[in-house]
């Protein structure tokens, strides 16, 4: 008969060897995984606070991109423009501030919103929805300063054109994939004594006032001492949904702007 001694502490140390490979995979791999895993930790906040404030910093990073990769092709064309002997022509520097493409520095006003003060809360027949700033009151007033003859505005640190749009969640204010806390403040290039007016004139606005007075919300206008320097728009411009009637001026007012610049 064969001798099977042999066989046999083959076959085991080959199974001991297989076992040990096993584990040691299983060993590596659990360590990538723990790795992998501290990785995505660090890359991907666990909660809703830290992942938007991740978010927000990539869309100002995307922002900054943006803007410089409009000035490159801007410049770009203009030296394509150059070498082709081609003539690009320009709707005039009115149309160049009111589409936010360039940073407008000038005489205007400042408006600073902010919610009540806490112990507002215990005034009676007060809700908490009536001690936050909310997105009509900052609508009133954007839309007071453009109809009071506003030649440029921003929101916070971000220039406001016709297409920016901005909605509140409670008393956080989101505008062009940034988040911010009060207080809301606006800026607005224009003659000081007309903007005024034009809030002083919003039913809107006087209905915000009520409110200062019955809860303290905050409120204050400011002539600018200094000229106020406004940032170009750095968004993207293109309309995807809306587009403008038949018949309907765009940025009626500016012709007469453009043509006195031409000449």
């Amino acid at each position: 008969m064969p001798d099977r001694t042999h066989h046999v502490v083959h076959r085991v140390s080959r199974g001991t060897l297989s076992v040990t490979l096993v584990l040691a995979l299983a060993g590596m791999m659990f360590v990538a995984n723990a790795r992998l895993a501290r990785g995505t930790d660090e890359r991907h906040p666990q909660n809703l606070a830290d992942l938007a404030a991740v978010e927000e910093s990539r869309v100002a990073r995307l922002q900054g991109e943006v803007g410089t990769l409009r000035t490159e092709v801007d410049r770009l064309t203009e030296e394509q423009a150059r070498l082709t002997g081609l003539q690009i022509g320009s709707p005039g520097s009115g149309y160049d501030v009111a589409s936010g493409m360039v940073g407008v520095t000038g005489p205007g006003i400042t408006v600073s919103m902010t919610d009540a003060p806490a112990d507002s809360q215990n005034l009676p027949n007060v809700r908490p929805d009536d001690l936050v700033v909310h997105q009509q009151d900052l609508q009133a007033v954007v839309n007071a300063l453009w109809a009071g003859g506003a030649e440029a505005m921003s929101l916070m640190d971000q220039r406001v054109i016709s297409t920016s749009a901005f909605q509140c969640i409670g008393n956080v204010l989101s505008l062009h994939g940034r988040r911010y806390s009060p207080p809301f403040v606006v800026r607005a290039v224009g003659d000081p004594k007309k903007l005024r007016a034009a809030l002083a004139a919003s039913p809107a606005v006087q209905i915000y006032l009520q409110w200062v007075d019955a809860v303290g919300l905050g409120w204050s206008v400011t002539t600018a001492q200094d000229p106020l320097n406004l940032p170009a728009y750095e968004g993207i411009t293109e309309l995807k949904y809306a587009q403008v009637p038949h018949g309907v001026e765009v940025l009626p007012g500016l012709a007469a702007a453009t043509s006195g610049s031409g000449s």
